[in-house]
């Protein structure tokens, strides 16, 4: 569960209950069990870094059974390999839109997974990512509504 996590746990929790007054999953004030809320939730949460082609940086378990990976080559991916070619330009008008905005509540859009199991997603939310600097350090995403379509 790891893979880098224990430094984004804040940025991710503080970050979405800043831009959305709600907190992700209740705090208990102990990291390790934040952590675990966060990665055993029924809902997927992912996020990726600030880089010119984002790397995914999160995927709870939810997201790594959704997407069929591992949480190493989940770490690896460009997020824009999450969506198919012919979505990918929707997908980033998306991303332009949280960082003007700072998160958007009502994103709907369609995945793929690694073996190429194409999913709608909705009602997702996406946030930007600060540190405690306020330095922008990536896009967040989480969702609990998701439909599987055919290939």
């Amino acid at each position: 569960m790891n893979h880098g996590w224990p430094e984004l746990l804040p940025i991710l929790l503080d970050s979405f209950q800043h831009r959305l007054g709600q907190q992700l999953v209740p705090r208990s004030g102990d990291p390790a069990l934040d952590a675990r809320r966060v990665y055993e939730a029924p809902f997927v949460v992912v996020s990726h870094n600030n880089a010119a082609d984002p790397i995914l940086t999160f995927g709870n378990q939810t997201a790594l059974q959704l997407w069929e990976m591992d949480a190493e080559s989940f770490l690896q991916t460009p997020s824009r390999l999450t969506a198919e070619p012919m979505h990918r330009d929707e997908r980033a008008q998306l991303l332009e839109r949280t960082t003007r905005d700072g998160y958007v509540d009502d994103y709907r859009g369609i995945r793929i997974s690694a073996s190429g199991r194409r999913f709608q997603i909705e009602q997702a939310i996406v946030w930007n990512l600060h540190d405690q600097a306020g330095k922008y350090v990536g896009q967040a995403a989480t969702f609990n509504h998701w439909t599987f379509l055919g290939k």
